[in-house]
């Protein structure tokens, strides 16, 4: 029998993830280096994940290390990784705003932050990127609170109402990185109009139209096109400056999606969305597949690149608006954003809701799984690891 030690974890749900919380100091106590730690508890390796406690899709086998932060500004810090399913790979490049609204709820039902009336704000700050996040989670009656009635699109039952805002500013000097906020790029033997952003995690945002598409595809007919869209994700990743040329590109950034103007289409459930009902059409990728409903860090890209002229969001929009309603296969996510005085756009919100599953110890095999192999990170995670 594999020897195994033991990890206690928290699982939460944020949104339309689920993210498995570890607390740095338990994970550093362990004689293995992190991306072992992580690949092993999830069951990496096997698409099923049949050995561990990921869910075998990408918006289930998350994980997030949470610690109390010294950083000015933030009273948490999390370090995010995507956790591979059928490869033995942890990405460490990009943040989920699903998992941060998970730590929000989870930083309040530990006590790492103090209770304040009826809504308690968690400031975090994500490892990753050195991203700073604002969590508003409902308190009712200055109480911790253990469920609630919210709900989101893409989940049928409620949870704690948590809102989520990335603070900015969103500077366009920084926020498209190839200094345009549209541009021609080819890829994969197609050409497309596409903006380069990243505001919430770096994102390819490419124009429906030019690749024939409508943006209201379901998930089947995005999985037909995925040989084209990860074409364009690698031509992306590129743009972005993650990878060099020939290089293969992370799987999870940039954050790969095609954008259409708004025409009546039915949710991944039946349900019909009307024209009138969302302002934009949007189907993102989530590792290889289509995703679910939209990653909030890609919800931030697009509301960022709606507030720039000349994006390929702001020309669908035809204009700018201060709520921006995306249609999603789960449905319609809505995204506030602000500016500040010089037109900058300074804060990005989005409404969540958070539900805790369990509270447990993972079994976690010191072997490096079924082919004795290790598991392979995408950056140092020494480096990145909050060491306490």
């Amino acid at each position: 029998m594999a020897a195994t030690v033991d990890l206690a974890g928290v699982w939460v749900r944020g949104g339309t993830s689920k993210c498995w919380i570890f607390a740095a100091d338990a994970v550093a106590e362990l004689p293995l280096d992190l991306d072992a730690v992580l690949a092993n508890a999830l069951g990496s390796g096997d698409r099923r994940q049949i050995d561990g406690v990921g869910g075998a899709t990408s918006t289930t086998s998350k994980v997030a290390v949470v610690a109390r932060s010294a950083t000015p500004g933030a009273e948490i810090e999390y370090l995010f990784g995507q956790v591979g399913i059928a490869d033995r790979v942890v990405e460490w490049g990009s943040n989920c705003g699903n998992c941060a609204t998970a730590v929000g709820l989870y930083a309040v039902q530990e006590g790492l932050v103090a209770v304040d009336g009826d809504v308690t704000t968690v400031r975090l700050r994500n490892v990753n990127t050195g991203a700073t996040l604002h969590t508003a989670v409902a308190t009712p009656g200055g109480r911790v609170p253990q469920s609630g009635e919210t709900l989101v699109p893409g989940v049928e039952s409620g949870g704690v109402p948590v809102a989520l805002t990335f603070a900015g500013p969103f500077d366009p000097a920084t926020s498209f990185p190839t200094r345009r906020a549209r541009q021609i790029v080819s890829a994969g033997g197609a050409t497309a109009e596409v903006s380069i952003v990243n505001a919430g995690a770096p994102a390819i945002l490419i124009d429906a139209n030019s690749l024939g598409m409508t943006a209201t595809e379901d998930a089947d007919e995005i999985a037909a096109r995925l040989p084209a869209l990860t074409a364009f994700r690698a031509a992306g990743a590129v743009l972005h400056g993650l990878v060099r040329p020939g290089q293969p590109a992370p799987n999870a950034v940039p954050k790969t999606g095609v954008v259409g103007p708004a025409t009546d289409y039915r949710t991944s459930n039946g349900t019909l969305v009307l024209a009138s009902d969302y302002d934009i059409a949007v189907r993102m990728l989530s590792m290889h597949a289509a995703h679910p409903a939209i990653g909030l860090t890609s919800a931030v890209a697009v509301a960022v690149a709606a507030a720039a002229r000349g994006s390929v969001v702001h020309s669908l929009l035809g204009g700018e608006r201060p709520t921006l309603r995306i249609g999603t296969l789960a449905g319609v996510v809505e995204v506030d954003w602000t500016r500040s005085r010089s037109g900058v756009v300074d804060a990005v919100s989005l409404h969540r809701a958070a539900r805790r599953l369990a509270t447990a110890v993972v079994h976690v095999p010191t072997t490096t799984g079924p082919q004795h192999e290790p598991a392979v990170s995408t950056a140092s995670a020494s480096a990145l690891a909050v060491s306490r």
